[in-house]
């Protein structure tokens, strides 16, 4: 599809593995020149020049985003690099595991900055940029914020936010002419999940116990697919949309579980 994305410059955190490296993958086919932003060079650069094999366009920056002042040098060196910016991806974070009864403060604050607190300044720091151009944020959530899941109140609390911050942003920028709309993410087999579920006692049980909850299909959400829904939300293909939390999970979220079995 053809999106009208050519030579958009969109920064994607996170955007080297997993879900962000599905969606700079997407972007980049349709002509974008997305920009990753992650803490490894390394991975930043396997990603890269994966795509640029392929004679599309993409770049990286450096940063590491629990530090508020790299977030800051990202976005600054985006824009001397290209002068403009056109899009937003906030995708990084990490189930770390923080829970109420054996997490603390410490951990508990640095979880935040980990997974919500970055999404903040990074759209900060774009804000500029974003008026000009008029472009699209889109918040990448786990499901956490809305089910909750086992030892991860850091987690749960941060994806809450992104949630909150989506709402919030799409009031805020409304005069703008800035459209904020984030995708909810249930069950995808990315590098972390995969380190997850390879510890587990019976790896493969666990999947298939997971997988059979999910309605559409009985299979985990694809990166690709998730990067569909987000570089529609970045295009002007969805020029009225804003402010809305999507679900692409095979109705993982909302359908009825009795339908698994049916």
């Amino acid at each position: 599809m053809n999106v009208g994305l050519q030579n958009k410059i969109i920064p994607v955190s996170g955007g080297a593995k997993g879900i962000g490296e599905g969606i700079v993958k997407v972007l980049a086919a349709e002509g974008a020149i997305p920009i990753i932003i992650g803490r490894s060079e390394e991975d930043n650069l396997k990603t890269v020049d994966e795509i640029k094999a392929l004679n599309l366009q993409c770049a990286q920056v450096v940063a590491e985003l629990t530090n508020p002042d790299e977030c800051k040098n990202a976005m600054d060196q985006i824009m001397r690099s290209f002068g403009k910016i056109d899009g937003l991806v906030n995708n990084a974070g990490v189930n770390d595991g923080i829970g109420s009864e054996h997490g603390d403060y410490e951990k508990f604050m640095a979880s935040l900055h980990k997974n919500l607190v970055h999404y903040y300044l990074l759209a900060h720091y774009a804000l500029p940029a974003l008026k000009i151009s008029k472009g699209s944020i889109v918040n990448i959530i786990s499901k956490t914020s809305e089910t909750g899941q086992d030892e991860a109140s850091a987690y749960a609390a941060g994806n809450g936010g992104r949630n909150a911050l989506t709402r919030e942003w799409a009031v805020e920028l409304l005069k703008y002419g800035i459209r904020v709309n984030a995708v909810v993410v249930a069950e995808s087999r990315t590098p972390l999940y995969e380190k997850w579920i390879n510890i587990l006692p019976d790896p493969q049980g666990k999947l298939k116990e997971i997988t059979a909850k999910i309605p559409l299909e009985s299979r985990m959400t694809t990166a690709e697919e998730i990067a569909n829904m987000v570089t529609f939300l970045l295009s002007e293909r969805s020029s009225h949309t804003t402010g809305q939390i999507i679900h692409v999970d095979g109705g993982y979220m909302h359908l009825d579980r009795a339908l698994v079995n049916a």
